[in-house]
């Protein structure tokens, strides 16, 4: 796969030598941009998202820091490249994947460079599989099996096993018949891809109306696996009305 870079350094030779080992070690990556002036290189990245970003750290008038808060989308792999180490800390609060030190070591360049592929990647696989995902929310809502993109690939659960979706801290665990499953996407995708049989009882509850078994005063749904979930105030009037 090609893939894309953007190199700002102020120094030229510094510049120049950093943009012949990337092509010499990693002639899968094109270079789309060399910048010595941070301003110009700005604007570039603005328009030009690339992959992965090569960024000096100490510069004239702006810092290698300085260019990342001017930057609309940085939604990339970032390695600063600095004669400072200090800086590897402050680095890391940009989530970047690394840093190499001047004068760069050919072993420690192709380590980061390869830390940073990766990631690449696996961003990749997630676009596909959240792609995937949209695509099945708007044309599997009334099959009979939900779609959870895993590692691995895709699950596919027929909604009789499902008992409850429930939504955490971004994630959602889908509780089966016989197990129970962490998804790194939120509920409200898979509110999307459920049929009629379901009902939202609560913000972060999502429940199989075929498997409850019981419904107790004081809010609360027993499923026949006799787990206890939550309904809210506002969805207990109408919750009963579907029975």
């Amino acid at each position: 796969m090609k893939l894309t870079a953007i190199l700002v350094d102020d120094e030229e030779n510094a510049l120049e030598s950093l943009a012949l080992k990337i092509s010499r070690f990693f002639p899968n990556i094109s270079i789309i941009g060399k910048f010595q002036n941070p301003q110009e290189a700005i604007v570039f990245i603005n328009r030009n998202n690339p992959d992965v970003l090569f960024l000096d750290v100490e510069m004239p008038v702006l810092t290698g820091f300085d260019v990342l808060a001017k930057l609309t989308n940085p939604n990339f792999e970032i390695i600063f490249v600095t004669a400072y180490s200090n800086y590897a800390i402050e680095a890391f609060k940009y989530s970047a994947i690394g840093y190499v030190l001047k004068p760069i070591d050919n072993d420690e360049l192709k380590s980061m460079i390869n830390n940073a592929l990766k990631n690449v990647n696996q961003k990749n696989k997630l676009i596909k599989n959240e792609r995937l995902l949209n695509h099945f929310a708007k044309t599997t809502s009334n099959s009979n099996k939900l779609v959870i993109p895993t590692n691995k690939g895709l699950l596919f659960i027929p909604h009789n096993e499902i008992l409850h979706i429930e939504g955490y801290d971004g994630y959602t665990k889908i509780h089966t018949n016989t197990s129970e499953i962490i998804s790194s996407y939120n509920i409200g995708k898979y509110e999307k891809m459920l049929s009629d049989s379901f009902f939202k009882c609560h913000k972060s509850h999502i429940i199989n109306l075929q498997k409850i078994r019981a419904f107790e005063n004081e809010g609360y749904i027993v499923l026949e696996n006799e787990r206890r979930v939550p309904v809210s105030k506002m969805n207990r009037s109408k919750l009963l009305s579907l029975f």
